[in-house]
């Protein structure tokens, strides 16, 4: 039996009781659907926005999919379904201007969030006529990520708002799923396992095996080295005072290293800056034992072989001179082609006898560095063709990840047989419906259960699927997988709780919110490069929209005359250290009468161990050789209220006009000159023209002795001393 509807194609979509019940809640109200992968999450989705457009025919669907190859399979899924013809693509492949006509004639749009993100943003268009705004993969709605921004736009903004959010794990953790919830506005929870009665006759079937895996002999003496390493550190910590008790994890390593830092804003001394080195140190030791345990010695001489072409903190420098670390360097080197990895030899079983004729499968890794080594050892296999399936960024030089289009590429060839393994990394985890999956092997557990569910998902969805764990033991591996366990049981019983209790609904108060934001927009420009910040979105609060430009000069434009040029308190620092703030405010002055610069962060004075008084030289020469005032906020938030205040102010004066000036001005050689030499104690930029004309150069001036420094005018008797003694000093390391 299939569904009827006047929008849905004949017989495209099988009836099924659990997704119409589902269905008839999520018409209704805001609704978090949480159901296994394979079970039809976007036929749900389909359904409610059949009946929405039938509703409101004039209006439009939105959904949001995580990434391309989701956006290209969801839109697909509609134009199979349902008879409609209007059903576009935003990605960022579309141009802004394209996408303004696009919208304006589309019934259905699927896109990717940053998109819709920077759209809104922009003010390019309203969200005022869509009647439904889906959701998938909803877990994602916390954090910075876009999902959050877009619901609460879309509330305010949607004449009649419905949400529907899709997910197979919302999380384990109470405050997570919490946020979800609040996030997306839901007033409605679903839930489906496949022990519900409803669903059985649907499920598939995924046999699970864990198989256990033993460690060769051979790496014990690697273990222990990097543990002494570890133990030698933790114990100069605990002479520090630096608590370390006991079992130490990368979890109190961090919980340690955030401690350090907020005594830093209070306090200054040696032994916070030693212990915060320590602690990097032990976090990458850690993450050693980790590649050690749960990986294989490829994997960790990869990553031994980055360490040593990045070695340029002290705690990097301080392992490369350690002998332990040194020596389970060479113990891999000498190993690696030795000893034959447990689980490879595992996964080539496995492959042998459980892919034959058309059967399919995919293995899970978590690291690169893996992946690309079992495509290399699986390859030879008969009949096994595999290919890598990643991500997009770049990790190093020599992994710059996939293009979009190359996804899309393995994941066609893979759906039509010519490669008939995948080995993936997290980016194969979400949602992508791959048919024919029968094996999914875990290279290794991962303590996150929302991992967890996706990547047994992806098989069992046509067909019985198997999923194979694998497990080192007496490692990590084994706490990973325990974890994870206890947190998947723990997820279904806190929605259980959520269900059974009256969902607060936040839909009137965001009508009411919507109906005050018809007052005047204010039109900024911002630097692209600032759009993955909370400040634009932040600024969108107070209808302040944020037009998107690559500006050579400053961050914000907020008037003709008026630019500002934001830095965190880190960027602050690195600019001083590198010469970068003094040629940033040299074409700030040269292109806009008024500048201002705005620093970010709870404390300048605590960051790379740099003088307090070369800051406040910096601080100085910005405010009186330059006339940029410095303002401070303490975080994102802030510094949007800030922008808004000088904002409404400024634009009031200057009636709304906008003008991006001349590109960045090259920084002339005396300028540079005049920056040095004012970097000179209680030299300003007017004594350092005097010195650099008295001199004739740097060199000279440098070389002057007090009675010839004295000569200058405005270079006293005391002035001349301390110069002196700046430049003679030998130079020793806070």
């Amino acid at each position: 039996m299939f569904i009827k509807h006047p929008l849905i194609r004949e017989e495209t979509i099988e009836a099924r009781l659990y997704q119409e019940t589902i269905v008839a809640g999520a018409v209704r109200s805001n609704t978090l659907v949480v159901v296994p992968t394979a079970l039809g999450k976007t036929i749900i989705g389909v359904m409610v926005a059949a009946h929405m457009l039938q509703s409101y025919p004039e209006s439009k669907i939105l959904m949001l999919a995580t990434t391309r190859p989701l956006v290209n399979q969801h839109v697909e899924s509609f134009r199979n379904t349902l008879k409609v013809d209007k059903v576009e693509v935003f990605t960022g492949t579309k141009k802004p201007s394209d996408r303004i006509k696009l919208w304006n004639n589309a019934e259905i749009i699927v896109a990717t969030p940053q998109v819709i993100h920077n759209d809104i943003l922009s003010d390019r268009y309203s969200l005022e006529d869509v009647s439904l705004v889906i959701f998938d993969e909803a877990h994602r709605a916390t954090g910075n990520y876009p999902y959050a921004f877009i619901a609460g736009r879309y509330m305010k903004q949607a004449s009649k708002p419905l949400i529907l959010a899709l997910t197979a794990s919302p999380g384990g953790d109470e405050a997570r799923i919490r946020d979800v919830i609040e996030n997306l506005f839901i007033e409605n929870i679903e839930v489906r396992t496949e022990s519900d009665s409803d669903v059985k006759p649907f499920i598939k079937g995924i046999n699970i095996e864990w198989v256990r895996v033993s460690l060769p002999e051979e790496i014990k003496p690697i273990r222990f080295t990097l543990e002494k390493a570890f133990e030698t550190r933790l114990e100069k910590l605990r002479k520090l005072g630096i608590s370390a008790k006991g079992n130490v994890t990368k979890r109190d390593l961090l919980m340690i290293r955030g401690n350090l830092q907020a005594r830093l804003l209070e306090e200054r001394g040696p032994e916070l800056y030693e212990g915060l080195s320590l602690i990097a140190a032990c976090i990458n030791l850690t993450h050693a034992m980790e590649l050690l345990e749960t990986q294989g010695l490829d994997t960790l001489l990869s990553y031994f072989r980055r360490v040593e072409s990045e070695a340029s903190s002290k705690a990097v420098k301080g392992l490369l001179g350690d002998t332990y670390f040194l020596r389970a360097i060479r113990l891999t080197e000498n190993l690696v082609d030795e000893i034959k990895n447990p689980k490879t030899e595992k996964i080539k079983q496995f492959l042998v006898e459980n892919i034959a004729d058309e059967k399919k499968a995919i293995i899970f890794t978590q690291y690169r560095d893996t992946a690309t080594k079992l495509v290399e050892e699986l390859n030879p296999l008969a009949g096994i063709r595999v290919l890598r399936f990643v991500g997009q960024s770049k990790r190093n030089s020599s992994d710059k990840g996939m293009t979009q289009k190359k996804q899309l590429e393995v994941l066609e060839s893979f759906s039509k047989g010519e490669v008939n393994v995948l080995v993936a990394t997290s980016v194969g985890e979400e949602g992508l419906d791959i048919p024919g999956v029968d094996l999914v092997i875990f290279y290794e557990p991962v303590p996150s259960e929302i991992r967890t569910i996706q990547r047994r998902g992806r098989t069992g969805r046509s067909r019985t699927g198997k999923t194979i764990v694998l497990i080192a033991r007496n490692t990590r591996d084994e706490a990973f997988y325990w974890g994870s366990r206890r947190k998947e049981k723990k997820m279904y019983e806190i929605l259980q709780n959520f269900k059974n209790i009256k969902l607060k609904n936040k839909h009137e108060n965001q009508k009411t919110l919507g109906n005050s934001i018809e007052k005047r927009k204010i039109f900024i420009v911002v630097d692209t490069r600032e759009l993955s910040s909370s400040i634009t979105r932040e600024l969108l609060n107070y209808n302040i929209i944020s037009k998107p430009q690559m500006l050579e000069v400053g961050d914000y434009v907020i008037s003709r005359r008026l630019c500002i040029e934001r830095k965190t308190t880190e960027d602050f620092i690195n600019s001083l250290i590198d010469g970068r703030l003094m040629s940033q405010a040299i074409n700030l002055r040269q292109n806009y009468s008024r500048a201002l610069m705005i620093v970010e962060g709870e404390s300048l004075y605590t960051i790379r161990n740099i003088r307090v008084e070369a800051v406040m030289g910096a601080l100085i020469s910005l405010t009186v050789d330059f006339n940029i005032p410095v303002l401070f906020t303490k975080n994102e938030k802030e510094t949007a209220v800030l922008i808004f205040r000088i904002t409404e102010r400024e634009q009031n004066i200057e009636k709304n006009e906008i003008q991006i000036r001349a590109e960045k001005r090259h920084v002339s050689l005396s300028e540079m000159q005049e920056f040095i030499v004012a970097g000179l104690p209680n030299i300003n930029t007017t004594l350092a023209k005097r010195l650099l004309e008295h001199f004739g150069s740097i060199e000279r001036i440098f070389s002057a002795d007090d009675k010839e420094l004295d000569k200058v005018q405005g270079i006293g008797k005391k002035i001349a001393k301390e110069m002196r003694k700046v430049i003679s000093s030998l130079y020793k390391k806070n």
